[in-house]
């Protein structure tokens, strides 16, 4: 696993995992534009749509997936002076009250008209205001615990955290560090 620097400033990065040709924030974003993996996608977990968002065409869900992927993308990817990650990111768990040490971060849109947004990012933060990305899923159920697809995201985040803490990384200090050692 390696590490792309997606804003100039240092503050957000990706992880390109082993095997992958791309980092894992521009395959997040290259499936959740792509209509064809959305078919497959909700055609797999419609009864999730179904009692969770009380959506049930997928015509909407694709639309819906599209035009929420671009706000994710413009929120993200803004390369203004003031922009502040930390107004996207949030705590992974609704009950933590303080911050930790490589904390687990999720982000997602927060004001969409209809029903809530479905998408994800996860992170996890280096420290205020600089995260690295890990993954991202569509959460179609209450907890992250109850579908294969978003396990497998929680998995990755551990996988990643477990990684810095190896390395002694934690903060943006120690995550510069470890980079340089690896060029």
């Amino acid at each position: 696993m390696t590490f792309d620097k997606i804003l100039d400033d240092g503050k957000l990065w990706a992880v390109r995992y082993d095997g992958d040709d791309d980092n894992i924030l521009g395959i997040t974003f290259n499936q959740w534009s792509d209509p064809e993996w959305l078919v497959d996608f909700f055609s797999k977990n419609i009864k999730d749509l179904e009692s969770f968002f009380k959506v049930t065409d997928l015509n909407t869900a694709i639309f819906d997936t599209i035009e929420d992927n671009m706000k994710m993308q413009c929120l993200i990817l803004d390369l203004s002076p003031d922009a502040d990650l930390d107004q996207i990111f949030r705590p992974l768990s609704n009950n933590r009250t303080s911050e930790i040490t490589l904390g687990k971060e999720k982000a997602k849109i927060r004001e969409r008209k209809g029903h809530a947004s479905w998408l994800r990012l996860y992170a996890i933060k280096l420290e205020p205001g600089c995260y690295i990305i890990t993954g991202g899923a569509i959460k179609l159920t209450r907890t992250m615990q109850e579908r294969e697809h978003t396990l497998r995201e929680l998995s990755k985040m551990e996988q990643v955290r477990n990684l810095l803490e190896s390395e002694n990384v934690i903060d943006t200090d120690s995550f510069t560090d470890y980079m340089t050692e690896l060029q």
